[in-house]
């Protein structure tokens, strides 16, 4: 990776160095992340010159690595899953791994779909996160970006979507509050309705996207782990060798 290839990135004041973040989340006591989740999750999105070509859930493991020897990362996440099919196909493995942090980011594929109920969202949700977390799992869910207020999106839909996605974010919230998590806000963030941020497809976010999103993660982390109000661990969990 030279300079050329990262130029943009390293003068946008939204993105975050990788040496920063890495100090930044030194104090974590994570060393086995688990990443849960859709496409968002998986890291689908768009090259763009200028910045670096790795997914947010990468740039968090790779953060936490670089001050943990040992680090174990696994990614699990699946496109066009809803959360009840990634409870199903995920959530075993996922457990198996026995993680210490679990990065959930579901639900916008349930918040797509013609039946979209949110009670159901939200008991299906819980079922994915309150296992890991009774697991002894920490917590953080990342929001995603505001794309129904983008302008990317068809007007006849606009409306329709601002209110399922709202509403996805804030079940998210109230879920992750109550297992003693931490929820990232990209979904309010200054940028997560800016149309560069986005992929061709006009649903993922392309290279831009990802810088952004985990910078917020890197930064809201390191915010918590400061601040003297959290342990960042479940009360069940004790810190791994």
């Amino acid at each position: 990776m030279t300079s050329l290839e990262t130029h943009l990135e390293a003068t946008e004041p939204d993105c975050i160095d990788a040496s920063e973040a890495a100090e930044l989340l030194r104090p974590a006591p994570w060393r086995r992340l688990v990443v849960v989740g859709d496409s968002v999750a998986a890291g689908v999105r768009e090259p763009l010159p200028g910045y670096r070509d790795l997914s947010f859930a990468d740039r968090f493991a790779e953060a936490l690595a670089a001050t943990r020897p040992g680090f174990a990362y696994r990614n699990l996440g699946i496109r066009e899953l809803t959360v009840n099919e990634i409870t199903t196909t995920q959530l075993p493995t996922a457990l198996d791994f026995g993680p210490d942090v679990a990065m959930v980011v579901a639900g916008g594929n349930d918040a797509l779909g013609r039946n979209y109920d949110p009670d159901q969202l939200r008991r299906d949700l819980e079922g994915l996160i309150r296992p890991l977390a009774s697991a002894g799992a920490f917590i953080v869910t990342v929001g995603l970006f505001d794309l129904p207020r983008s302008g990317l999106m068809p007007p006849k839909l606009t409306d329709l979507m601002t209110h399922r996605m709202d509403e996805l974010d804030d079940i998210t919230v109230a879920l992750t509050a109550s297992v003693g998590g931490i929820h990232v806000d990209t979904h309010h963030h200054p940028r997560g309705s800016d149309p560069a941020i986005y992929s061709s497809d006009l649903i993922h976010g392309n290279a831009l996207g990802h810088a952004i999103a985990f910078a917020a993660i890197a930064r809201t982390v390191a915010a918590a782990l400061t601040s003297g109000d959290r342990g960042l661990l479940p009360h069940s969990a004790t810190p791994r060798a």
